[in-house]
C-alpha cells in the first residue's frame, strides 16, 4: 500500500498529487545517476583482454545504456494515473516501475504493463475489480496539471476538488491536434485495446479493425507489453512491419517513448539489408511478383544456371583438348542437388566432381606418355632422337610450360613431378575456373534476379505457368532500381542460393588489412609527430610513450573491430538471416503471398501479431480475406480478435465512408463511434477550368481551420505533382513526394501513402480518377475518407460517383472568405 505524500499547503488534491510525483521524479533523477556512474565505470574497465571480457563488458554496456533510455523515455507523464481500492490500496499507475528505495519492495509506481496494472484500464461500475476509485492525472513536464476522478463505487466520497467524469483522459487525447507523429496511448488504452495487448504472445493473433479502432497502436503497444512480459525476446527483438517509409516514419516515436530499443522497424522494401526500394511499378507488376508461384519461377531459375546443357562441353588445358559429356554433367549437377545444400553451398560438390574428373582424364593422358617413353627407353638407341621425342610430347600436353628434359634417362621423374605439381594447381586454372563458371556460377540474388529480368528466354523457360503478357511484365533493362515487390523475391533468391562464406571471410581478410594499414598510419603519424616535437636527443626533453610504445598495429586495428555498441536493432538490421522472436504486420492486408514467405523466413516460432482492415487493401497484391492470406503460411493455426469502436474518426465523417465499406465488404460491419465535432462534411464540384484556383482556396481555408493541426490533400496517384503545385500557392509549406515530411502542416498524398495515418482535415480530389485507376480504388476512396478527425471535403469535377452521393452538397462559390 502506498503512503499518501505530505500535504502541500493549500491542502488540495491537485497539491497532493504534485508532491507525489514529485517523490517519483526525485527516485527516478537518483536511479539515473547511479546508472550514468555505472556506466562510465564500466566503460573505463580495461578488463584482462580476453575475448570473454570484452563480451562481459559490452553487455554489461548495452544493458546499462538500455536502462537509462528506459528512464528517458518516461520523462514525460511519468505517473498518469491511481487506483483506490475496496481493501485501503493505492496504486499510482506509470510507464515504468519505481520502487520504495527504504524497502526496495513496496512499489511506488506501478508500470502499465504489470498485472497490477490492469484494473486501470479494464475496471467497470459492473466488474470492479475492488477499484472504488480511478484517477487520471494530467501533466504537462514534471507539473500535474488537472486531476479527473471515475467512481465506480456508489458509496465513494467524492474530493471536493477534483472534477468526476468517465472519460477525460481519452476524450483529451481525441481532442487533441494532430502533430505528424503518431504518440502512444498508454495513459488511455481500452478495455478492448488493453485485452488484445495482453493477449499471449505464442502463436498467429489476427486483429480486425476499422478505421480509428487504435489497431497501430495497439499493435506498438503489444510489442512494449511482450518485451516486458517475456524478456528473452529482447535478446532476439521484435520486428515491426509497416507499408510504407511514410508510416515507418508516423509511428517511430511511439516505442523509444515507451522505453523499447529492441524493435526494428521496416517497411516491406526494406527487409532485404542492402536494399532500399522505392521505384515505383504498375498495379499490374507487382501483383505478378507478389503471386506464391513465383517462389517455383524462382527455383526454376536457379536450376538452369546448374549445367543444364544440351550438347557436350569442350575445355582445352595446356595443349589438350578435353570433353566433358552433357548428359554427365548433368548427372553430377543431380548429385550436388541431392544435398539438400543451396545453390552456392552446393557448389563445391558440383566443382570437385568435375576437377576430379578432369584430373582423372589428364592423368589418363600422362599416363599413355609414360607408357610410350618406357617404350622408347627400350627401343631407342639415340638419346637425342629420344629427348626430342619427350619434349615433344611434354609440350603437347603442358604447353609452354613443359618442363627441359635433358637427359631421356630423367624424363619419367621429371613427368611425374609436373604430373603432382599440375593437377594440385588444377583448380586455380583460368580455364578450368571459366569452366566451372560457366556449369555452375556463384550467383548474388541480385544478379539472379537481373538476369532473369532482362531475358525473355529465360523467363519464359522458368516460368512457363505465366501467360506471355505477364512474363512482359517482369521485362526491364540491367541496372532499373528495385521496388517493394522485388524485395521479397531477392529474399527469396538469397534462400535459394545460400550464403558464400569464403567469399566472406575474403571479404572480411581484406577489411581487415584495410584497418591494419589504417592503424599503421596512425602508429606513424604518432611517431612523426613525436619526433617533430624534439626528444632528448635534439632538446633534452623528457621521452613521452605513445600508442607505438603500447601497441602494435594489429591490436589497434581490433580495438576499433571491438567497440560495437550496437543494439539489437541495429544488429538484426543489417542480418538477412537474424531470427526475431516477435513479428508484428500492421495493414497487414497488403502484403503479398512472398512477402509473407519473408516474414516467416524471419520468425522461425511463428509468433506474430497480424492487424489490419481487409475493406482497406490498396495493393493488387494484397488480399481480401485473412484467411486467403494466412492459409497457406500458417494453415489453421491463428486466432482472430476484432476492435470494434471508433477512437478517432467522428460519426459525421464516417457516416460518409459507410456507404464505401458496404460496396467493398458487405459482410463487414460498421465500427461503433460515438465522437462528435460537429463539422459536417461536404462536397463540392468545381467546374474544371476553375478547379486549380478553387483547390488552392480551399486548401489555405483549411490549412486555417485547423491552425497548429494537420491538413492533407489527398488525390490520384498520377497527380500528386500537379496537386502539390496547386496548393503551395495558397499553401507554401506543403510537402509531398516519395516521403513527404509530416510533420509539416500541410502534405499531399496518394491514398496508399495516407494508410495508417491521421490529419485533422482531409481534401480528397477526384475519387472517380481513383475508381478509374485500380481495381482495389474503392478501397483507396474508403482509405482517404477514413484518414480526417475533424473536418473532411470532397472536391471533383465531373460526376460524384454514386458511393460519395450521399455526402451534403456544399455550392461552388468563384470567391470564399479569406478570414
Amino acid at each position: 500500500m502506498t503512503a499518501d505524500p505530505p500535504m502541500q499547503p493549500d491542502g488540495s488534491e491537485l497539491g497532493r498529487e504534485q508532491a507525489y510525483v514529485d517523490l517519483l521524479y526525485a527516485q527516478v533523477d537518483g536511479r539515473r545517476e547511479e546508472l550514468s556512474r555505472q556506466l562510465v565505470e564500466t566503460l573505463a574497465q580495461g578488463g584482462d583482454g580476453t575475448a570473454q571480457a570484452r563480451v562481459e563488458r559490452q553487455t554489461a554496456v548495452n544493458r546499462l545504456n538500455g536502462q537509462l533510455a528506459a528512464l528517458d523515455a518516461a520523462e514525460n507523464q511519468l505517473c498518469f494515473g491511481r487506483l483506490d481500492l475496496s481493501d485501503g490500496e493505492r496504486r499510482y499507475i506509470g510507464r515504468l516501475g519505481v520502487r520504495d528505495p527504504r524497502t526496495d519492495e513496496d512499489p511506488l509506481l506501478i508500470d502499465w504493463r504489470a498485472p497490477a496494472a490492469r484494473p486501470f484500464y479494464t475496471a467497470t461500475s459492473a466488474v470492479s475489480y475492488g477499484v472504488l476509485r480511478r484517477r487520471h492525472l494530467h501533466t504537462r513536464g514534471r507539473r500535474v496539471t488537472r486531476v479527473d476522478d471515475e467512481l465506480l463505487d456508489a458509496g465513494t466520497p467524492a474530493a471536493g476538488d477534483v472534477e468526476l467524469t468517465g472519460e477525460a483522459a481519452l476524450l483529451a487525447a481525441l481532442s487533441s491536434e494532430r502533430t505528424g507523429r503518431m504518440g502512444d496511448i498508454v495513459a488511455t488504452l481500452q478495455a478492448e485495446q488493453d485485452r488484445i495487448i495482453r493477449s499471449p504472445h505464442s502463436g498467429v493473433l489476427v486483429v480486425q479493425g476499422g478505421p480509428g479502432t487504435g489497431k497501430t497502436v495497439v499493435a506498438l503497444h503489444r510489442a512494449a507489453y511482450l518485451l516486458y512480459t517475456a524478456p528473452r525476446l529482447n535478446a532476439r527483438g521484435v520486428l515491426v512491419v509497416g507499408p510504407s517509409p511514410v508510416f515507418r516514419g508516423y509511428i517511430s516515436q511511439v516505442l523509444p517513448g515507451l522505453g523499447e530499443t529492441s524493435v526494428l522497424l521496416r517497411a516491406v522494401g526494406e527487409l532485404y539489408p542492402g536494399v532500399t526500394a522505392t521505384a515505383v511499378e504498375s498495379d499490374a507488376a507487382a501483383e505478378v511478383k507478389g503471386r506464391l508461384s513465383m517462389a517455383r519461377v524462382l527455383a526454376a531459375a536457379v536450376r538452369a544456371r546448374q549445367a543444364e546443357m544440351s550438347a557436350p562441353i569442350r575445355v582445352r588445358l595446356g595443349g589438350e583438348l578435353l570433353t566433358l559429356d552433357h548428359r554427365w554433367l548433368r548427372e553430377v549437377a543431380e548429385d550436388a542437388r541431392r544435398t539438400l545444400l543451396a545453390h552456392n553451398l552446393a557448389r563445391p560438390v558440383f566443382c570437385q566432381a568435375v576437377i576430379a574428373e578432369l584430373a582423372r582424364r589428364l592423368a589418363k593422358v600422362i599416363a599413355d606418355i609414360e607408357e610410350r617413353f618406357e617404350e622408347d627407353l627400350s627401343d631407342r638407341i639415340d638419346s637425342a632422337e629420344l629427348d626430342r621425342a619427350v619434349a615433344q610430347d611434354l609440350v603437347g600436353v603442358f604447353g609452354a610450360e613443359a618442363p627441359h628434359v635433358d637427359l631421356a634417362a630423367q624424363a619419367l621423374n621429371e613427368l611425374a613431378d609436373a604430373e603432382q605439381h599440375w593437377l594440385a594447381e588444377l583448380p586455380a586454372d583460368p580455364g578450368v575456373r571459366r569452366l566451372l563458371e560457366r556449369l555452375w556460377p556463384v550467383l548474388t540474388p541480385e544478379r539472379l534476379l537481373e538476369d532473369l529480368y532482362a531475358d525473355g528466354e529465360a523467363l519464359a523457360a522458368a516460368a512457363p505457368q505465366l501467360r506471355p503478357e505477364e512474363r512482359a511484365l517482369l521485362l526491364r533493362v540491367p541496372g532499373s532500381p528495385w521496388t517493394p515487390a522485388d524485395v521479397p523475391l531477392l529474399d527469396e533468391a538469397a534462400e535459394l542460393l545460400g550464403f558464400d562464406h569464403g567469399a566472406l571471410m575474403d571479404r572480411l581478410a581484406e577489411e581487415h588489412a584495410e584497418e591494419v594499414e589504417y592503424a599503421q598510419g596512425v602508429i606513424d603519424i604518432g611517431r612523426g609527430s613525436r619526433s617533430g616535437e624534439g626528444g632528448n636527443e635534439s632538446g633534452g626533453e623528457e621521452e613521452r610513450l605513445t600508442a607505438a610504445d603500447l601497441v602494435d598495429a594489429r591490436r589497434l586495428a581490433a580495438g576499433y573491430r571491438e567497440a560495437d555498441h550496437s543494439t539489437v536493432a541495429e544488429r538484426a538490421a543489417t542480418d538477412r538471416s537474424w531470427a526475431f522472436g516477435h513479428v508484428i504486420v500492421d495493414e497487414a492486408q497488403e502484403l503479398s503471398a512472398m512477402a509473407w514467405r519473408l516474414l516467416v523466413r524471419r520468425c522461425p516460432s511463428r509468433s506474430f501479431t497480424v492487424v489490419g482492415d481487409v475493406a482497406q487493401t490498396g495493393e493488387a497484391a494484397g488480399s481480401v480475406s485473412w484467411r486467403d492470406a494466412l492459409q497457406p503460411h500458417f494453415g489453421d493455426r491463428w486466432r482472430l480478435e476484432r476492435l470494434t469502436v471508433n477512437y478517432r474518426t467522428p460519426a459525421e465523417i464516417m457516416s460518409a465512408a459507410d456507404p464505401v465499406l458496404a460496396a467493398i465488404h458487405p459482410e463487414l460491419a460498421a465500427v461503433r463511434t460515438e465522437l462528435r465535432h460537429g463539422a459536417r462534411p461536404w462536397r463540392e464540384r468545381v467546374p474544371r477550368h476553375a478547379r486549380a484556383a478553387r483547390l488552392a482556396e480551399l486548401a489555405g481555408r483549411e490549412a486555417r481551420a485547423v491552425g497548429d493541426g494537420r491538413l492533407a490533400v489527398i488525390g490520384p496517384a498520377a497527380d500528386v505533382e500537379r496537386l502539390a503545385a496547386v496548393v503551395r500557392e495558397a499553401v507554401p509549406e506543403v510537402s509531398w513526394g516519395p516521403e513527404p515530411d509530416l510533420e509539416r502542416r500541410t502534405v499531399v498524398l496518394t491514398a496508399r501513402q495516407a494508410k495508417g495515418l491521421e490529419f485533422d482535415s482531409v481534401l480528397l480530389v477526384d475519387p472517380q480518377a481513383m475508381l478509374d485507376a485500380s481495381a482495389r480504388g474503392l478501397n483507396d476512396v474508403y482509405v482517404a475518407l477514413t484518414r480526417a478527425t475533424r473536418r473532411l471535403g470532397v472536391v471533383y469535377s465531373g460526376e460524384i460517383p454514386s458511393v460519395l452521393a450521399e455526402i451534403p452538397v456544399r455550392e461552388y462559390e468563384s470567391v470564399i472568405d479569406p478570414g
